[in-house]
């Protein structure tokens, strides 16, 4: 999604409290004498109503989604098996900083990433070279502009490379500070041909697999067939992690757009950890609800 709800939340909280205020600091006593000399009741102006009325009921909502979680909706299959299109998961939101709502600065620190959290950010863009050599962000991924605007949007990957890391990524075998991470093969992805996301995992013959990230194990797709990713180290990858960076990748790995395309994850760009999956919608003639994710806790 290009549109930023929690701009739009600080908006209007905003204008309801901007309007009360006002009325209440400047019009609000003259109306009610004028009022009351009438042998009317008093009633406030409808703006002024909605304003009183909704101002609290919107602050509330902003605080909670800025301070505490935030629900989002999962659109694509790059986390998969993980997360599946159509899940609703809700996002710890103070659990790397409490952050002004739509601005996104840390006001307050709270805790850093940790390796194998699946974490929701927003789109840092692609990492390009400018006319005069400078590094940019671009929202275009082969860098023809790069001063292309980037998106404004919502991502979810796993952590897989802290800051000072040396990690090295061929297809879906990651060396992190030397050390093979560990996976296991479980056997063949088995899934629902008419669901698109599916199809794509059984037409490519993929595999599912248990990978160990430091203490999170958790599930991966795999699909060689697919085609070759990029490996880490390349040209927007050092092999060594900068400062206040991550490297993200997607769970299904040959199907997920990350760190291997655009780079590492700026700090600045955290929005939260995703820990439970609070409903699940597989489409009406494909499943409709999948009562067996509802409730589950996120590894």
């Amino acid at each position: 999604m290009d549109f930023d709800f929690s701009a739009i939340l600080l908006a209007l909280t905003v204008v309801f409290g901007v309007v009360w205020g006002v009325d209440r600091l400047f019009f609000y006593q003259g109306r009610k004498a004028r009022f009351a000399a009438a042998g009317e009741d008093y009633r406030d102006p409808a703006p002024v109503d909605w304003a009183r009325s909704l101002f609290p009921v919107i602050f509330v909502v902003l605080l909670l989604r800025s301070f505490v979680a935030e629900p989002f909706r999962i659109p694509s299959g790059s986390m998969m098996p993980t997360l599946d299109v159509g899940d609703f998961i809700l996002v710890n939101k103070f659990a790397y900083g409490l952050r002004l709502p739509a601005f996104n600065n840390k006001v307050v620190s709270t805790g850093e990433p940790r390796r194998g959290d699946v974490v929701v950010f927003r789109f840092p863009g692609y990492i390009c070279q400018d006319q005069d050599g400078s590094i940019v962000r671009s929202g275009d991924m082969t860098c023809a502009d790069p001063h292309a605007p980037v998106p404004n949007q919502n991502w979810i990957k796993r952590v897989i490379g802290m800051p000072g890391d040396t990690i090295e990524v061929h297809d879906s075998q990651i060396v992190i500070n030397g050390k093979p991470v560990v996976d296991t093969e479980i056997g063949p992805f088995k899934g629902n041909a008419a669901r698109l996301e599916d199809n794509e995992l059984l037409y490519y013959n993929a595999t599912l697999w248990s990978e160990q990230l430091g203490s999170v194990k958790h599930l991966i797709a795999r699909m060689p067939s697919r085609g070759p990713t990029p490996p880490i180290p390349n040209a927007r990858v050092p092999s060594v992690v900068p400062p206040n960076c991550y490297i993200m990748m997607g769970d299904d790995r040959e199907n997920s757009e990350d760190s291997r395309w655009w780079g590492c994850l700026p700090e600045q760009n955290l929005v939260g950890r995703a820990f439970m999956i609070w409903f699940s919608w597989k489409g009406m003639h494909t499943g409709a609800v999948d009562f067996h994710r509802i409730g589950t806790i996120i590894h």
